[in-house]
């Protein structure tokens, strides 16, 4: 087919009802759409079927991962493009048939079915989770499975892409220009005095990572340390550089399920970018465990991602490119919903800070670290796996740049029964 590109843009106009604000291009070197916009590359018919067979996320996910679909030029100008076109439009996504008996749809469709080819579903790229079921959903061996899939793809991967810190959730930004590695030291920092660390406390740190929140508290305040992770490859690199820093006699890192954890109690409880994955169904659970392990007095410091709230909560469903590529099994809900669980579990919430800006620009280095390393990146993990991490890390920045989820560090506290918090009487003099 010669200008397949012209013959794109005019099926995906009709068929969407709006002008498409990129250029594409095709498979026969063809481009059609704004002069100087960044370019959707089209690189096979395989690409089309993807999306017909699955509109929407997962679609274009897939194609993404395989390398059916390319962006030419800024990839976050060019997702803030074609934002309304995946986000606004996704939840009224229709599969093919459904296209097929709405009458101003019709036409368009059949066309892109001509384009394609053999209407066959090509098979979904290898780096995306294969579904147990929702009967499966949060158990011990179901959570080890979705972390196994994310983290352990390589700790050497993970320290291109995170740089030195290792750390692996919001950083805490002075200014724009701050380095990476400044800002998260300041976000450790942060968390170590709104616990009020000091000597002889004892902390637990919940989905520890790569140990760098034990280091940071076991070295600068002295505390004794149990990191947990259901992640092997992550416990190995921590332990590791607690041996290399010395503190192997404060900080013990385990691979265990916070619901195995029995040798409370704690003085403080850090759960940094973790709780995501317990999953609503299990989410008081969760609180009440950690309640559990608190001393009376004792601090959670719950630092997590947010989602806005909707008008109608039974509808929301999980995004389908992070549920298959990202973080399986995770799910986000609204701020207030986690502050009454916590609650309800009989935490008292004593502060909530939101730093949704703070992500946006902590993904941002994150992306120019993965795309100035990217021959490494790839060799390291596999081209597909680079590309979803590379796009996931993209769109996050722009969802948290335009409100669409957020991130709070909430302070709670397991009030006595006498009322004597232990907080100070001006508590947020962490600044």
């Amino acid at each position: 087919m010669q200008d397949a590109a012209l013959r794109l843009k005019s099926l995906a106009e009709q068929l969407l009802g709006t002008p498409l604000p990129v250029r594409v291009r095709a498979w026969d070197g063809s481009e059609a759409g704004p002069p100087g916009a960044p370019t959707l590359v089209v690189r096979n018919r395989r690409a089309l079927r993807r999306l017909l067979w699955k509109p929407g996320e997962l679609g274009l996910a897939r194609g993404w991962a395989a390398g059916d679909l390319d962006v030419d030029g800024d990839l976050f100008e060019a997702l803030g493009l074609i934002a309304g076109l995946i986000w606004e439009r996704d939840e009224d996504a229709r599969g093919v048939w459904d296209a097929l008996r709405d009458p101003e749809a019709r036409t368009a469709v059949r066309g892109l079915i001509k384009v394609a080819g053999p209407f066959l579903p090509p098979p979904p790229p290898r780096e995306e989770m294969r579904r147990q079921g929702r009967l499966h959903l949060h158990t011990k061996r179901s959570d080890k499975r979705a972390v196994s899939h994310h983290y352990d793809v390589g700790n050497d991967f993970y320290e291109l892409v995170l740089g030195p810190s290792m750390v692996y959730s919001c950083a805490y930004w002075e200014s724009p220009e701050s380095s990476l590695e400044d800002a998260q030291r300041d976000k450790l920092e942060l968390v170590a005095r709104k616990f009020g660390l000091g000597p002889g406390q004892r902390l637990l740190d919940v989905g520890c990572g790569w140990g760098s929140m034990a280091i940071h508290a076991a070295r600068e305040h002295g505390v004794s340390v149990v990191g947990i992770t259901l992640s092997g490859e992550q416990a190995a690199h921590a332990r590791k550089r607690i041996a290399e820093e010395g503190l192997t006699d404060r900080i013990e890192i385990r691979v265990q399920d916070y619901r195995d954890v029995v040798d409370g109690p704690f003085d403080a409880i850090s759960s940094i970018g973790m709780a995501e994955h317990v999953g609503s169904a299990r989410y008081l659970e969760y609180a009440k465990s950690l309640h559990a392990l608190l001393k009376p007095g004792g601090r959670l410091l719950n630092h997590q991602i947010a989602r806005r709230p909707q008008a109608d909560e039974s509808s929301y469903a999980v995004d389908e490119f992070i549920d298959a590529y990202v973080f399986p099994d995770g799910e986000l809900q609204p701020v207030g919903t986690t502050v009454g669980l916590l609650e309800q579990a009989g935490f008292e919430v004593r502060d909530l800070e939101s730093i949704r800006e703070h992500y946006a620009l902590t993904l941002r280095r994150w992306v120019a670290n993965l795309e100035a390393g990217w021959p490494a990146a790839v060799k390291l993990t596999s081209p597909g796996r680079a590309r979803v991490w590379r796009l996931y890390m993209a769109a996050s920045a722009l969802s948290f740049e335009r409100n669409r989820i957020g991130v709070n560090q909430i302070l709670a506290v397991k009030t006595p029964e006498s009322g004597a918090s232990e907080m100070p009487l001006r508590a947020r003099t962490w600044g």
